[in-house]
């Protein structure tokens, strides 16, 4: 699926110009908004995966915008490319020092466009992917592979190092059974002495710390353990 594409810019001729060799380009989902005011609202509205911004927009100038983006915890996020005729080395510093991740001055080459917007959507990608690596988050349990610690509710689970490896594994396959000799061989390793019956009891343990969310912890008879996905 493309990549949604906010671009704010009071220019008509343009916004319509810069659309239309996105869509050339393979970006074929972009948005326009025509004002400071306009591009907050449809931002928050359609939380787009990058942001083409106007320095000179009438009403809000493009600076604000890009400010209140970034303090705005649910766009913070969102790559901005700033788009403008002032290419003095000072508002290309102060640009930067708003949030925004590039600056492309005008006029500009439609393929030096799109290849600084796949860059900055790579590396959100990247990021993503990072952040995935370091943490589960399911429902109330959050797991932070970083710190080796897990929180319910946001309160800190008082976890062993086994039940930490245990949840991790049903945590990461939400809905996939793991059965007793799969946890034995993940938590312990291959060859490792421990029965079926020893498993079950960590199980146990495991749901008493889990509390009222012990629940999602589901035994599957004959076979194993599934966490319960959201």
């Amino acid at each position: 699926m493309s990549p949604k594409i906010l671009l704010i810019e009071d220019d008509t001729s343009i916004c319509d110009m810069t659309k239309m060799n996105l869509n050339m380009n393979g970006f074929s989902q972009v948005c326009c908004a025509s004002s400071g005011e306009e591009g907050l609202a449809v931002a928050a509205q359609l939380v787009p995966d990058l942001i083409l911004l106007d320095i000179m927009l009438p009403g809000i100038d493009g600076l604000t915008v890009c400010r209140n983006l970034k303090n705005n915890p649910a766009l913070a996020e969102i790559p901005i490319i700033m788009l403008t005729a002032k290419g003095e080395e000072n508002d290309v510093v102060l640009g930067l020092e708003m949030g925004a991740d590039d600056y492309v001055t005008k006029p500009y080459s439609s393929k030096v466009l799109a290849a600084r917007i796949a860059v900055q959507l790579r590396k959100r990608h990247t990021v993503r992917k990072e952040e995935e690596l370091r943490s589960i988050a399911l429902g109330p349990l959050a797991i932070d592979l970083i710190t080796h610690s897990a929180t319910l509710n946001e309160n800190v689970l008082p976890l062993t190092a086994d039940e930490f490896k245990t949840l991790v594994l049903l945590a990461s396959n939400p809905g996939r059974v793991f059965t007793r000799n799969q946890i034995i061989r993940e938590v312990k390793g291959d060859n490792y002495p421990v029965t079926a019956r020893a498993i079950d009891m960590h199980i146990v343990n495991l749901r008493r710390k889990l509390g009222d969310w012990a629940d999602h912890i589901e035994t599957i008879r004959g076979v194993g353990y599934r966490i319960a996905g959201e």
